[in-house]
């Protein structure tokens, strides 16, 4: 059997790279840059950490499944577990967003290993920079299956997005 081989590829990784860098730029713009007067506490988002632990949960948790069902070769679980995992990732995303504009600053971590804190925060920060591209890559050519590539770029991505989304659950654990 011949792999899927779509002719306008490069067209759509440019789209992609367009998307994410789009995307990682308008959220360091939100949760970094100015806000209008009256941002802060126009919306109650207290409950939003909680959300946002719980979906980086169900994404690991997803992820994990995905990978259990591509090792028993179940590509029809396999798909829709690794799509939820995006649509909870996403999710996330947007929650996390909202959280930082209507809530000014990031919480102070105040533990006893603020070393080990800082590790995981940055490294969970640059990750999920990397993450994006490196997920839209791999749904794209899942879903035209280009499997070669797919596989390549999966082993890559997979457990960078299984990092970020433990850490984003263990930074939630340290902070609260």
């Amino acid at each position: 059997m011949k792999e899927n081989t779509m002719p306008n590829d490069s067209f759509w990784m440019k789209i992609i790279y367009i998307i994410s860098a789009v995307i990682v730029l308008a959220v360091g713009f939100l949760i970094l840059g100015p806000r209008p007067e009256g941002m802060e506490g126009m919306l109650d988002v207290s409950g939003l950490p909680l959300v946002n632990a719980a979906l980086n949960t169900i994404s690991t948790l997803l992820l994990l499944y995905a990978f259990w069902m591509i090792k028993q070769k179940n590509i029809p679980a396999h798909s829709t577990a690794m799509l939820s995992a995006f649509g909870t990732s996403t999710l996330f995303l947007v929650t996390y967003v909202i959280y930082h504009w209507f809530k000014a600053g990031p919480k102070e971590y105040l533990g006893a290993y603020p070393a080990l804190y800082f590790f995981i925060l940055i490294t969970h920060i640059i990750l999920a920079m990397g993450v994006v591209p490196l997920a839209l890559i791999t749904l794209y050519r899942g879903w035209n299956m280009q499997v070669t590539k797919h596989r390549k770029i999966a082993k890559i991505s997979f457990p960078i997005w299984l990092y970020v989304s433990v850490t984003g659950v263990v930074i939630y654990l340290m902070l609260y």
